[in-house]
């Protein structure tokens, strides 16, 4: 919502710390590149504790999302390459903006976790560790492309 309506005070303050926050996130990832690049699948499954709920789980993830920095820059830069520079104050057509990118991220994810529910059983602790390996380099390789372009 801070990109698609311009809150400029908000988003002039996150533009500012960009480099910062580029270089923060990237060693982050590196880190978090590693740790699953080198971590050991787990031999059973993870029991999810849902003690709150599941709106209350929920909740705190899409907190979480909608407090972190880069992906409010990340669709500053989005909404202004389809143009939503344009819409000039337009209130309808910022939200409807928003709205479809929260249906959309909604979908990926409800597609996303639904599909390994489905797959989950195939899925030895062989296939992990190559699941690892594969997801630490993709990881490793995003840290790198965010450190050499800060």
């Amino acid at each position: 919502m801070v990109a698609a309506f311009g809150l400029t005070a908000i988003s002039s303050l996150l533009v500012a710390l960009a480099d910062p926050l580029r270089l923060f996130g990237g060693l982050f990832l590196a880190y978090l590149g590693y740790k699953t690049l080198t971590s050991r699948p787990s031999e059973h499954a993870a029991e999810a504790e849902t003690r709150s709920g599941l709106l209350a789980a929920y909740l705190s993830v899409t907190a979480l999302t909608l407090t972190n920095p880069m992906t409010i820059l990340a669709f500053l830069g989005i909404f202004a390459g389809v143009g939503a520079g344009r819409i000039n104050g337009e209130v309808g057509a910022a939200l409807v903006m928003v709205l479809g990118v929260a249906v959309g991220s909604a979908l990926w994810w409800l597609v996303l976790s639904g599909g390994i529910g489905l797959l989950r059983h195939r899925f030895t602790p062989r296939w992990m560790v190559w699941v690892n390996r594969v997801s630490g380099l993709v990881i490793l390789a995003f840290a790198v492309r965010i450190l050499i372009s800060g």
